[in-house]
């Protein structure tokens, strides 16, 4: 067996997974691409798998970007002597997809390194109802 490891802080955990690294040793990247989570960290040997962070990040990532943008919106409608639609879409549209792009890998580490650090694994699949006893 190893030694054990030392109890991580809340609050490292949900930084080292703002970052994209594992939220126990902080020293290996939480990703192994984009946006696909290793199945476990290759520096401390964390399992990743059970901590799956579903749909929360798309959630929390539109969350964000609709209340940074919309006032943005709001503020150069009333202050910007009211431009045209074609002005908008040039510059929001592709504002909107870059912070999105931004904050999506950010939001998604934070939500595992959060699930780790309350240890609120996914749940394990059923069989379907079905009883193998029968």
């Amino acid at each position: 067996m190893g030694m054990p490891t030392a109890r991580v802080e809340f609050w490292t955990a949900l930084l080292r997974g703002w970052q994209g690294k594992c939220p126990r040793c902080g020293t290996s990247g939480l990703f192994g691409s984009y946006l696909k989570m290793r199945s476990h960290c290759p520096a401390c040997n964390l399992p990743l798998e059970p901590y799956r962070a579903d749909d929360a990040p798309a959630y929390f990532t539109i969350l964000v970007v609709g209340h940074v943008i919309v006032p943005l919106v709001l503020v150069l409608e009333r202050y910007g002597d009211n431009p045209p639609l074609w002005f908008h879409a040039l510059l929001w549209l592709p504002l909107s997809v870059l912070l999105a792009l931004y904050l999506l890998p950010h939001i998604k580490g934070t939500v595992i390194a959060l699930l780790w650090a309350h240890r609120i694994p996914a749940p394990k699949p059923t069989t379907g109802g079905v009883d193998s006893s029968a």
